[in-house]
């Protein structure tokens, strides 16, 4: 298989696209799933072809030396590029009102601010960045310096270029519009004062570079919705390199899709605006508090003898919703704790009481904003009152929180398939299966839907696999 002439059509066979696999993984730092290999291999097979080579003689081509032109090409053709100004406005408040604040004092003496875009895309983000410091610097005598970096060499032709569409601008504010952006025809220009103060360089986030990684030299770096798409050393090897490249007191913003959990090390967890981000601690900071190393509510040592409790969970199992907050309402009266509350919750939302689970899970959130499965239970209320879009944002949250929470990931899965959004469907569903195995078996019981580990791992496997009937790639 695969040892064509240059001058035929190859065969593609699973040995190629594995060792094709492994070479974007290294060259790039890139990780594909086994659902990829159908979209793999008919571009194997193009770009040997375009080189009149056999798929043998590419692979070993791509093995065995840099090939920059043809990294280009491949990056051209799997690069999302999907992008816009100020795509994620939640995090673009917090910057604005939360970390730019922070960093011009910081920076005051220095009167200097720099920023960095990882896997800019087209620009938008990079310039969004170099807005919101204009404007929290409107006079002159700061130096603000914006880099971004991205691998794909088109996207940063379009970048270094400073014309965008109307689409590109849909989540822009009039009042930046006008301001920043000069119709040109039927797009928009940059101000000058915004693309003189942003640059743009080609970067593979697999390779090391000293000069971009330099310590503690940027205020504000975004990284977001990449790490998912890398291979777990890259991954963890750029955010290394991201916590140590910002300064003390730094801030970084990751995406939706990417989270760190709430104990980064060197960095703390922050919460406001509806949004998380990290930063590194200020130089002389005590370190961050450092959380039970299972974080949800259960895994509080339980009273001894609580056996309202207990029987409370029991009954949760056998469905009787109704006798278990019975029982919870007889209980003596005790200190409560998360975990009794959230029984409580779940019960509720169980019985169909949405207003009464809401207000547990707000209450519960309240108290520690960092409880992944008080958002769990959040979403579940919000769901189950048609408020959809605001349950999608809970089920995000939960799932950034805590990592290796797979429930979360399952209801966006089931959410985006109603939507229609099969990428985004088995992305999730992907990231479900692997967390399941290791899943609490209290968290199934408690959002589980009555399903048990084997039938919501069957479930999610019978979804992935509508989606690769239904859905294009990524």
């Amino acid at each position: 298989m695969g040892s064509g002439s240059g001058r035929g059509r190859a065969v593609t066979g699973e040995d190629e696209i594995t060792r094709f696999r492994e070479l974007l993984a290294r060259r790039l730092g890139w990780t594909f799933t086994d659902r990829d290999a159908a979209q793999l291999a008919p571009l194997l097979d193009e770009r040997a072809r375009h080189r009149r080579m056999s798929l043998t003689d590419y692979l070993h081509r791509m093995a065995v030396r840099p090939w920059a032109d043809e990294m280009a090409a491949l990056v051209e053709r799997l690069s999302i590029t999907e992008t816009y100004f100020f795509r994620h406005r939640e995090q673009f408040r917090a910057l604005r009102e939360e970390a730019l604040p922070e960093r011009i004092a910081a920076r005051s003496g220095q009167r200097a601010l720099r920023m960095l875009s990882v896997a800019c895309a087209s620009g938008e983000e990079a310039y969004s960045l170099a807005i919101a410091a204009r404007e929290a610097l409107p006079h002159s005598g700061w130096l603000i310096s914006v880099l971004g970096v991205d691998v794909n060499p088109v996207m940063l032709e379009q970048a270094t270029a400073g014309l965008y569409s109307a689409w590109s601008l849909r989540e822009t504010p009039d009042d930046v519009r006008r301001r920043w952006f000069h119709p040109d025809g039927s797009e928009y220009r940059l101000d000058a004062d915004v693309t003189r103060i942003t640059q743009f360089r080609q970067y593979n986030v697999a390779d090391p570079d000293e000069e971009l990684w330099r310590p503690s030299q940027y205020d504000i770096i975004f990284c977001r919705n990449l790490l998912m798409y890398l291979t777990p050393g890259v991954a963890s090897s750029l955010v290394s390199r991201m916590a140590a490249a910002l300064a003390p007191g730094g801030y970084l913003f990751l995406g939706h899709t990417d989270s760190l959990g709430a104990d980064p090390a060197g960095l703390e967890l922050r919460h406001t605006h509806h949004a998380f981000y990290y930063r590194r601690p200020p130089a002389g900071a005590p370190p961050p508090v450092q959380r039970p190393a299972l974080a949800w509510a259960w895994a509080e040592p339980a009273p001894p003898a609580d056996e309202v409790y207990t029987k409370a969970v029991v009954l949760l199992g056998e469905e009787r919703f109704a006798d278990a907050l019975a029982l919870l309402t007889q209980r003596p009266p005790v200190p409560e704790r998360p975990r009794d509350r959230l029984l409580r919750g779940v019960l509720l939302a169980q019985a169909g009481r949405l207003g009464e689970a809401t207000e547990t899970a707000r209450r519960l959130i309240d108290e520690d904003g960092l409880n992944a499965d008080a958002h769990q239970l959040h979403a579940v209320c919000l769901e189950g009152a048609g408020e959809v879009e605001a349950a999608i944002g809970q089920y995000r949250l939960a799932a950034y929180l805590d990592p290796g929470f797979a429930l979360p990931r399952l209801r966006l899965a089931q959410l985006a398939r109603r939507h229609g959004d099969e990428r985004t469907a088995a992305a999730e569903l992907e990231r479900a299966l692997a967390r399941l195995p290791g899943e609490d078996e209290m968290r199934i019981l408690f959002f589980g839907g009555g399903f048990g580990r084997i039938a919501l791992t069957v479930l999610c496997r019978a979804e992935l696999e509508a989606c690769g009937r239904q859905g294009a790639w990524r």
